[in-house]
């Protein structure tokens, strides 16, 4: 709605410096500009209309530069209401709607360009790993592991090396808080182990936050921006690094194939339940797999840092799935709930879904 809302306003405004466009040309007999307008004055009126609708253009197809263009329509469309400013002062109110807009418009620009170079060098070819899954691969594993991988229609197929996967939902800040909707989009690679996870949450009408989340050499960094301009959340360090690895260890559920990976090890403890452990670059973790008898995945449960206004505490964070469903050839939960078991109560925070996967 915010979309259509600033599409007309952008064409409305355009269209309506016509006008100072057909009274230097005398086209027309414009009452309402009631000042002189000159020829050379008017194929600049007609030039910022057709600045705004090309910029119209460019936001229907959700170009990132449309806010350049918009920026050389604004200062063209200012300047003449300024020699018009009798008939025309009304317009520097619009003009200054889409002045907001287009610092909205560049950082977007801005935090894409950032992301974009991070998924660049994140998926540049890692180590291929062009092997099968087969039983002799998986024989050690916990039996209700080896279960999961059957099941999942993994074994007797190829290894993968990254995948990129599509999610819709709802998440809140506050046991209280208001649900807010997102989608996102997760990049992973199976080895070295690691993610990006790109995130557009609907906060309030006319209002967004944008997060990217990633995993990279055994560092986490979580980035949070305000309508892709401030940032709110920049968060590192070795809790940061630890929630990251756990939440990537979780994750595996999208991808089972990595449950062979050399960082990762198995050890059951009873016929539907094995705990892994993941030790990569210096730091170890361990959560708690529960399948049901065929051998979906259930839940899983892991220590991880919460952050308390400043303070971080370890504390049970519990994934419980919903739905499963086959997802690029692969059986998965496609639906899921991330709640914090904290001694205060359950904060259940986050519901996802799982819309699309492409492997490799």
């Amino acid at each position: 709605m915010s979309r259509i809302i600033f599409l007309s306003l952008l064409l409305i405004h355009g269209l309506l410096h016509l006008m100072g466009f057909a009274k230097g040309f005398k086209f027309a007999e414009i009452t309402q500009l009631s000042q002189p307008i000159s020829k050379s004055a008017g194929v600049f009126w007609g030039l910022s209309t057709l600045l705004f609708v090309l910029v119209g253009v460019l936001f229907i197809l959700k170009k990132d530069s449309w806010w350049i263009w918009a920026t050389a329509a604004v200062v063209i469309s200012q300047v003449l209401i300024f020699t018009s400013w009798q008939d025309a002062k009304f317009g520097t109110l619009v003009n200054l709607l889409i002045a907001v807009a287009i610092v909205i418009g560049y950082g977007s620009w801005h935090h894409n360009k950032l992301v974009n170079r991070e998924l660049q060098v994140f998926l540049t070819p890692k180590k291929m790993n062009h092997g099968v899954v087969t039983e002799e691969k998986i024989a050690a594993l916990p039996p209700i592991v080896q279960t999961w991988l059957r099941r999942s229609n993994v074994v007797g197929k190829p290894a993968i090396s990254s995948l990129h996967l599509r999610q819709k939902g709802a998440m809140r800040t506050s046991p209280e808080g208001r649900w807010m909707p997102f989608n996102a989009q997760q990049y992973f690679t199976i080895s070295p182990p690691g993610f990006i996870w790109l995130a557009n949450v609907e906060m309030k009408p006319f209002f967004r936050l944008v997060g990217r989340d990633k995993f990279i050499a055994g560092k986490g960094h979580m980035l949070i921006k305000a309508m892709s301009i401030l940032p709110i959340v920049d968060a590192k360090g070795p809790g940061i690094d630890q929630g990251s690895m756990v939440r990537y260890l979780s994750e595996t559920i999208w991808f089972p194939q990595a449950a062979i990976e050399s960082y990762i090890s198995w050890e059951g403890i009873d016929s539907t339940s094995a705990k892994a452990t993941m030790n990569y670059g210096g730091i170890t973790v361990t959560g708690t797999f529960q399948f049901t008898p065929a051998g979906d995945l259930q839940s899983f449960e892991a220590d991880r840092f919460y952050d308390r206004k400043g303070m971080s505490t370890l504390e049970r964070w519990h994934i419980e799935s919903k739905d499963w469903a086959e997802l690029g050839g692969v059986r998965m939960p496609v639906s899921s709930e991330v709640t914090w078991r904290l001694k205060e109560g359950d904060f259940t925070w986050l519901k996802v879904e799982v819309t699309e996967v492409k492997y490799n």
